[in-house]
């Protein structure tokens, strides 16, 4: 697990502890950072597990350098069944994560943004078993809102 300094030095360098995306920081500040592996073909690839007795996503905020797919392994080290609700254009995908199970899914997310995932199964989102896949990157010309340009850090 890393520290909150490790944590806190992490979102400065990916740029999400400035304004508008400090929230990230903020709601989800319990579990880890983590990175998206990419690969040379262009996929990219992540392990999200929960941990026995903690009810949370580790890592809690996946952090992928720009859109496209990407491959996730879901494991369940818990002794209780969780699920897996996750975002992906036009379909979001569903995975039953019973005890001591693992699960894959493949996400197309291809635009930069915040894009939220939890275990809506009882009361796992409200016990803290939510997190964000945060995707880097510039938002394309053509879907960019009509409005001036807006300073940058």
């Amino acid at each position: 697990m890393t520290s909150a300094q490790e944590r806190s030095d992490l979102m400065g360098k990916l740029g999400l502890n400035v304004q508008n995306r400090a929230a990230i920081g903020r709601l989800l500040n319990s579990g880890n950072v983590g990175e998206a592996k990419e690969h040379g073909d262009g996929r990219m690839t992540a392990t999200i597990r929960i941990n026995p007795d903690e009810l949370t996503w580790d890592p809690q905020i996946l952090v992928m350098p720009h859109g496209g797919d990407i491959e996730l392994e879901l494991i369940n080290d818990d002794q209780n069944t969780h699920c897996a609700l996750l975002p992906s254009n036009g379909d979001r995908k569903f995975i039953w994560l019973v005890n001591h199970s693992r699960g894959r899914a493949t996400l197309n997310l291809d635009g930069p943004g915040c894009y939220w995932y939890s275990s809506p199964t009882g009361n796992d989102e409200g016990r803290g078993l939510t997190g964000a896949i945060v995707v880097l990157g510039d938002v394309p010309p053509e879907a960019r809102l009509d409005r001036p340009d807006q300073p940058r850090p």
